[in-house]
């Protein structure tokens, strides 16, 4: 992990310092480049949001989807929790909390939208950073790879559907049309342009030329995403300065489902006797969100001064840090965990 990178929370929390006060001093510029719109759509922010996931997805090498069957049993526990689990499993929270617990102290008006975006946040399973995440494991990069694929080829035709019926089940009316222009935006679209450049590249130059380029527009992807958080905290500046309590209580249920889903991912490789070095990344995989595309689909579906918006870059504001309390019990309990999986894994099958 870069020093940039290891230092997100601290940029993410500047960014909403510097967009507070943008947007008290400059009114007028936000309302303006809110209202660049076509089909609901937020252009500017569109621009911003390719420029996040498409470096990110030239990391993906769909090739290695031949490869799903090296590890099948992390591949199936990480599967299990990402698409029957995590969404579920963050929706219940939501409901919970901030539904039920929390209710009196959030504003009436924006409960369903706190819970539209954290379904949002828990929906897609995250595309670039379990790849520090699997690196500071010691975890299989090939596994990690062929995981990450995989994901990504299922997100383009179960990311929908799965907001759909969550949104559905908490009563929140779901704009199809929108939905629906959301996935093809911010995952089909870029997932093609992304592996068109990916392969001009390692046409023309091969590994080394793909390695040397991503390094360089790497740093791009943060960028968009710190440009993106001003413009949202210039919306959303008021709200925060007369309530910052709630970013408090929205990252309570974030904060659970991070732990939850990646404990019982670790568990369950550990019950199934697969290797650490595959049950590292695979309970990091489970654990983190495709935050990205969650506050893209939240601008398009919700607005900017929506709580739906709110509530993803919450998820932001302390992935990070969170996550590399995952990596240190992950790395710390690999005796622990070593131990159990010798005597769970199938006969010719010991790690």
């Amino acid at each position: 992990m870069s020093r940039f990178e290891r230092y997100l929370t601290v940029w993410v929390a500047l960014c909403i310092v510097a967009g507070v006060a943008l947007g008290h001093a400059l009114p007028g510029l936000f309302q303006a480049i809110g209202s660049l719109e076509l089909a609901k759509v937020n252009l500017p922010v569109a621009v911003l949001i390719w420029l996040m996931i498409i470096p990110m997805l030239m990391k993906i090498d769909f090739a290695a989807l031949k490869t799903v069957g090296r590890h099948w049993r992390g591949i199936g526990v990480t599967l299990f929790i990402n698409w029957a689990v995590k969404p579920f499993s963050m929706a219940a929270l939501g409901w919970l909390f901030v539904g039920y617990l929390f209710r009196p102290y959030l504003p009436a008006g924006q409960i369903d939208s706190y819970i539209a975006g954290l379904i949002l946040l828990a929906a897609a399973p995250c595309t670039a950073m379990v790849f520090v995440w699997s690196n500071l494991t010691r975890g299989e990069p090939h596994f990690t790879l062929s995981q990450v694929a995989l994901n990504d080829a299922i997100m383009i035709v179960a990311f929908a559907p799965i907001v759909g019926l969550l949104l559905g089940l908490s009563a929140i009316t779901v704009p199809w049309d929108t939905l629906t222009l959301s996935v093809i935006l911010y995952i089909v679209v870029p997932v093609i342009i992304a592996q068109l450049i990916r392969r001009q590249v390692l046409v023309s130059g091969g590994e080394a030329a793909l390695a040397g380029l991503l390094a360089r527009i790497g740093p791009v992807s943060l960028l968009a995403l710190l440009a993106t958080l001003v413009l949202l905290f210039g919306f959303q500046g008021e709200q925060i300065i007369a309530q910052p309590v709630v970013i408090a209580l929205l990252a309570v249920p974030i904060l659970i489902q991070v732990y939850f889903n990646a404990g019982l991912a670790y568990v369950l490789n550990r019950l199934a006797g697969e290797e650490h070095c595959v049950a590292g990344p695979s309970a990091l995989i489970g654990a983190s969100n495709f935050f990205e595309l969650a506050v893209a689909a939240a601008i398009s579906l919700f607005g900017f001064h929506s709580g739906a918006a709110l509530a993803t870059v919450v998820g932001v504001l302390i992935e990070v840090p969170v996550m590399l309390t995952v990596v240190w019990i992950v790395n710390g309990s690999r005796g622990w965990y070593d131990r159990g999986a010798r005597r769970s894994a199938p006969s010719g099958a010991r790690p």
